[in-house]
């Protein structure tokens, strides 16, 4: 969401970075737009003033025993007062056309975010660890776990329909078993987040407060009372800061939850249709952060590294890639994204996407913060980052791990969570 104020006073960086992001120069519309709503509101108050004075002078005008000039005000005032709910209407009107339209605008990128028109134009910003050599051909996950019988996609369909799975055994385990992993790393002294266990049903506003409405509706699953289910915890997360003002000494704050997320999907018809990479219910670990605009792009380079660190404690290679303008979320200034190398797939899939926002959510939410002196310095900047995609992260475990027989050997920093279980194997 952007302030009208700013894009009046930096209208040519506006619509250079909607330019960036492949869309036409939109400043000369809103602030035509504005223009319209601040000459609604002056007329509205101008009324309102007028309204006021001649009550006033009705009183004056009665003390003076001027009864002509009494009954002229008073049918002036009368006048006004009915004028004035239609002038307020049309204020308001124009008023939520503009909200209304800067609502559908994405964020515009930083300037040190790559150029393209789609994820071809991704960087390759570094790679961590190295391909795995395997003495057989390497299989996919859900051959891997329906050899096993502990992945079953047809009975879950019985149930649910398509993308679902029902996990069972030691893959529900190794599964609960990466989430506890990950929210463990996260919230130890060295990362320092906080863990959260938020709402999975939302409203309207919260859904609004983090650009997944009005414009990707479609994306998401609304129950019959209106709740809508979270496609990730970065919504309540991020929403707890929604209409207040923190105080800068408790900033950056920085919050985990491990839960599940729902997606509709849309418009991934024929994609990933087996196995678990895109489904409608899935399980993930994510990291919010609230901070100041000063402290924002370090605490990106530090989430960023958060979501590393569990990657490397299960030795698993992935590569870090800068998201380009033109595959950037709706909501981002910059995104970097984690994709982990999947051998049975013999190829990267995202794990991860870390993103500053900078103060694009925060506009949503009417979020500020509080300086040591008192002062409200304005928005605070919010960054959001999967800590990681639980069922990815399985996924992975399970391709690199795998063994000649079918087997899944479980990776030393799961060990504790394993209950002494160091194989995976049909039994």
């Amino acid at each position: 969401m952007y302030d009208i104020k700013w894009i009046r006073d930096n209208a040519q960086a506006f619509d250079a970075g909607l330019k960036r992001r492949g869309l036409e120069p939109l400043s000369t519309k809103l602030l035509a737009l504005d223009e319209k709503r601040r000459a609604a509101i002056t007329r509205f108050e101008q009324a309102q003033a007028r309204r006021n004075a001649a009550s006033k002078e009705i009183g004056e005008a009665k003390k003076a025993k001027d009864e002509a000039k009494a009954s002229a005000l008073m049918e002036e005032v009368n006048t006004l007062k009915i004028d004035l709910p239609a002038l307020e209407a049309e204020q308001n009107k124009i008023g939520e056309e503009l909200h209304k339209e800067l609502a559908q605008i994405p964020n515009i990128p930083a300037a040190d975010v790559p150029d393209g028109s789609d994820a071809s134009g991704n960087v390759e910003h570094h790679v961590w660890g190295k391909k795995r050599s395997y003495a057989f051909t390497p299989k996919q996950h859900f051959e891997l776990g329906e050899a096993l019988g502990m992945m079953d996609f047809e009975l879950a369909a019985k149930l649910s329909g398509a993308r679902f799975v029902i996990l069972q055994k030691g893959l529900a385990r190794l599964e609960r078993a990466l989430g506890q992993l990950f929210l463990d790393t996260h919230t130890a002294e060295k990362h320092g987040y906080t863990e959260v266990n938020p709402p999975l049903m939302v409203r309207d506003d919260t859904m609004f407060g983090t650009a997944q409405l009005p414009k990707f509706a479609e994306d998401q699953f609304k129950t019959t009372n209106d709740f809508w289910l979270i496609p990730t915890a970065e919504v309540p997360l991020t929403n707890l800061v929604r209409e207040s003002i923190v105080d800068e000494d408790k900033l950056p704050m920085r919050l985990t939850a491990c839960t599940p997320c729902f997606r509709a999907e849309a418009g991934a018809a024929g994609k990933d249709t087996r196995g678990m990479i895109r489904q409608h219910q899935f399980t993930k670990v994510e990291l919010v952060s609230i901070t100041t605009p000063e402290q924002s792009q370090a605490e990106h380079e530090r989430m960023l590294a958060c979501a590393e660190a569990v990657l490397q404690k299960l030795d698993l290679h992935y590569r870090v890639v800068t998201l380009c303008t033109g595959d950037m979320g709706f909501a981002a200034q910059k995104t970097y994204d984690i994709e982990v190398w999947l051998p049975g797939q013999n190829m990267y899939r995202e794990i991860s996407s870390c993103s500053n926002c900078g103060s694009f959510q925060a506009l949503r939410m009417n979020a500020r913060y509080k300086g040591k002196d008192g002062k409200v310095r304005g928005p605070v900047h919010t960054l959001n980052g999967s800590g990681v995609a639980v069922g990815r992260a399985l996924i992975a475990v399970m391709e690199t791990y795998q063994q000649a027989a079918g087997s899944i050997a479980v990776p030393e920093a799961l060990a504790p969570y394993m209950g002494g279980l160091k194989t995976i194997a049909k039994h």
